[in-house]
């Protein structure tokens, strides 16, 4: 099973200097963007960058421009090549967008839907359940100013545990949190990140490539929760399938399942 990205790393499509660098970031996925990080102007350079770039040895993923603007045929025409392992599509609204999209021809990618509006977040259930979409991705900055919502914390509390609960509902891997904006705030990063996995979320945007290796190290388990899953599974194994408690608490089988998770991921993470 091939594991699950925790940190995605964003680079303007009209910057291929900057491609290799980001591939060495550490991130465990980059996102070549042809969106927000482009300028109208630049848009059509920004495409033939990617296209001459692209290569199956070093998988990226590749954020269009949304459904409806006036270079998201275009953009799609690189969708299929060879190195593009997934798509990210902007303030998706609805199921068919997305189904437009993974059913071009030669699609053979993941998408990445990212719910950026009210419309979106109404449509988040139908659109995670479309072939071919791997997880959502939450876009806080531009949530907000379409609901005219001051504050990125508790304000948004429940719209980010709803997409968590529709990842789960849809089958789809957990959904990946917007960025921090603050580039040199690395106590913010953490807290926003740290944040993030308690809600159940999978992943981060970056926008920086200093922020990739703050995100991986919050997203991997604690020393704390390392030696906790170790008790566990091993008072388990000892106990024989019998009932036993560890700490003063009952260990059943999701505490079980949780301790096994942490030590994947633990194991996982020591790899990198």
């Amino acid at each position: 099973m091939r594991p699950i990205s925790r940190s995605y790393l964003f680079v303007p499509g009209n910057r291929p200097d900057r491609f290799q660098k980001a591939i060495h970031s550490g991130a465990h996925a980059v996102i070549i963007d042809l969106e927000d990080g482009v300028a109208p102007a630049d848009k059509k350079f920004a495409r033939e960058s990617v296209a001459q770039w692209l290569n199956p040895a070093q998988p990226v993923v590749l954020r269009v421009n949304g459904a409806g603007a006036e270079w998201f045929e275009d953009d799609l025409e690189l969708c299929g090549r060879p190195g593009v392992a997934a798509v990210m599509l902007p303030k998706a609204e609805s199921a068919q967008q997305a189904l437009d999209v993974v059913r071009r021809p030669g699609a053979e990618f993941a998408l990445l839907p990212q719910i950026e509006s009210a419309l979106g977040f109404a449509s988040a259930l139908e659109i995670a359940q479309c072939a071919g979409v791997e997880r959502l991705v939450f876009g806080p900055l531009d949530f907000q100013v379409d609901l005219g919502i001051d504050g990125e914390n508790e304000e948004l509390l429940f719209f980010r545990s709803q997409l968590v609960l529709i990842s789960r509902l849809a089958g789809i891997l957990p959904p990946v949190e917007g960025p921090t904006t603050a580039i040199d705030d690395p106590d913010l990063l953490r807290t926003d990140t740290v944040r993030a996995r308690k809600l159940g979320f999978g992943g981060k945007l970056c926008i920086h490539p200093k922020q990739v290796p703050i995100v991986n190290g919050c997203f991997a388990p604690t020393p704390a929760e390392m030696e906790w899953a170790r008790k566990i599974i091993e008072a388990a194994a000892a106990s024989g399938g019998g009932a036993v408690a560890v700490d003063g608490k009952m260990v059943d089988r999701p505490v079980i399942l949780r301790a096994e998770r942490i030590l994947r991921e633990a194991k996982r993470s020591a790899s990198e």
